[in-house]
């Protein structure tokens, strides 16, 4: 079996929605077995609160020392003036151990990302993340274009070739459209079918 990380922060829920459709996505390979976890949250409760955090999010907590046990590993975050989320960051900041002994090298590493609007930085938070995936050493999948509703043109949505994306309108009133939860579910699909080749 190859086993599929999927990693997500999310603040207001929308990565965390799009996280459990990447899963579903992946899950719908043979010969995967998919896990969601998420990285701690590093505000003080009361400014979670403060900040609408959606806190109830069942996901377990992951330990950085725990990547090295999977084939293939999914990562979501919300964008931060157009780089990752500082929860993401701190916790990959905390994997040095990992690339010392070259843990990561030839696992699969894929990333999916929310922001508040449509042009808030979703491409260079990918692109950004990235490279730390390939400082590890880790084979990058993105989005291909056979998923087709990355030419939609119809609507406003997310979803780019480095990554599935949405939107959530700068107070988190808008929530993860269908196309958005499609175009993840098939980025999870597409990581789990490569994992599936190379490590099933």
């Amino acid at each position: 079996m190859a086993k599929i990380l999927v990693l997500y922060y999310s603040t207001w829920g929308h990565v965390e929605k799009m996280a459990y459709a990447v899963a579903d996505g992946a899950k719908s390979v043979a010969g995967t077995e998919v896990v969601v976890k998420r990285v701690p949250e590093l505000m003080p409760r009361d400014v979670a609160e403060k900040a609408y955090a959606k806190l109830d999010q069942e996901a377990p907590i992951a330990t950085p020392e725990e990547l090295a046990d999977y084939d293939a590993i999914i990562f979501g975050t919300p964008t931060r003036f157009g780089m990752m989320a500082a929860q993401m960051r701190n916790f990959l900041d905390q994997t040095g151990g990992l690339w010392a002994q070259g843990k990561l090298i030839g696992k699969i590493g894929s990333v999916f990302a929310s922001t508040a609007t449509q042009h808030g930085g979703q491409e260079s938070t990918l692109l950004s993340f990235h490279t730390s995936l390939l400082h590890h050493g880790m084979v990058v999948v993105g989005v291909p274009y056979a998923e087709p509703r990355l030419g939609e043109l119809g609507a406003v949505q997310g979803g780019t070739p480095y990554g599935a994306t949405t939107l959530s309108a700068s107070d988190g009133s808008r929530q993860p459209s269908e196309a958005e939860l499609g175009i993840a579910s098939f980025q999870g699909a597409h990581v789990a079918t490569l994992a599936a080749k190379l490590f099933g």
